[in-house]
């Protein structure tokens, strides 16, 4: 019995209220995966090996996410929303992007809720309040190591996250590292990728695209961007947004001082950096 008839067991076993049933497709039948679709989650991708290069990761995916944006146009239904969750995800979800055609750029995402989700317990936990008392804390930029996590904007308890901590060096370096690197550091703890963390945060962020953002909320995922922040138009690129449960939009309005704009240019021109390696695996 191979992995995907325990995998189909598995979800059987569960005995989950809402699944209907579990359709295997093959790499050369997507579109039966794929068919009638309203959301579509991309989670596998070839993980990185010992001696592989970020770019040789690219290469490798990227042929992946061509046939997978092909079948999602030719099948899924014409609401589909794509999160992608499969690494590099950001440059996975433009090459998705750009090979389907019909489907409208603004319906895939590229998944920066897990960075976000780190963030917020590094800040709960550092200034020993619980979770829910952290907000408007927003990932920029891509999902890698040069991700900026955005503590200027956030808040503990409705105060500013540098009045509350009160330690802007500690923000500004082991914070900022330590949420950069964690998906290394949970790798070199247990021996393999998050798992359960990244779970919740896919589930996490199915919710925030689905139901309207609340009053004064928002959520972070990578989109594509429309030219907000400086950064260039096509990238699909880590915002803080809302939703109205039909299309996201980017927050606007906020400022970043000199630290934080320097940040965010080093991760955009990373996806500019990607976007060159993946080229000829992007329609015109």
């Amino acid at each position: 019995m191979g992995a995907l008839d325990g995998v189909h067991m598995e979800l059987d076993d569960c005995a989950f209220p809402t699944l209907a049933g579990v359709v295997k497709a093959s790499s050369d039948q997507l579109e039966n995966g794929f068919k009638d679709c309203n959301y579509v989650v991309c989670v596998g991708s070839v993980p990185r090996k010992q001696g592989m290069e970020r770019a040789d990761l690219i290469r490798v995916n990227g042929p992946i996410f061509t046939s997978t944006g092909r079948a999602i146009a030719a099948a899924a239904a014409s609401d589909v929303k794509v999160l992608v969750v499969g690494n590099p995800c950001n440059t996975n979800a433009l090459i998705a992007m750009n090979n389907a055609p019909g489907v409208p750029a603004n319906r895939f995402y590229a998944m920066t809720r897990l960075d976000e989700n780190r963030a917020v317990s590094q800040l709960a936990l550092k200034s020993g309040r619980p979770v829910s008392s952290v907000s408007h804390l927003a990932i920029w930029g891509n999902h890698s190591a040069t991700q900026y996590p955005d503590f200027y904007q956030a808040k503990i308890d409705g105060k500013p996250v540098t009045e509350v901590i009160g330690d802007e060096n500690w923000l500004k370096n082991d914070f900022i590292a330590t949420v950069q690197q964690r998906g290394a550091a949970v790798i070199k703890a247990r021996g393999a990728s998050s798992a359960a963390s990244a779970a919740n945060a896919v589930l996490d962020n199915l919710k925030s695209i689905h139901f309207p953002t609340s009053a004064n909320k928002w959520f972070s995922a990578a989109v594509c961007s429309d030219g907000s922040y400086g950064v260039e138009p096509g990238l699909i690129s880590s915002f803080p947004l809302t939703t109205d449960g039909k299309a996201w939009k980017i927050v606007q309005g906020i400022q970043h001082n000199e630290f934080a704009r320097e940040k965010i240019n080093v991760t955009v021109n990373e996806l500019r950096e990607e976007r060159t390696a993946i080229a000829d695996l992007l329609k015109s």
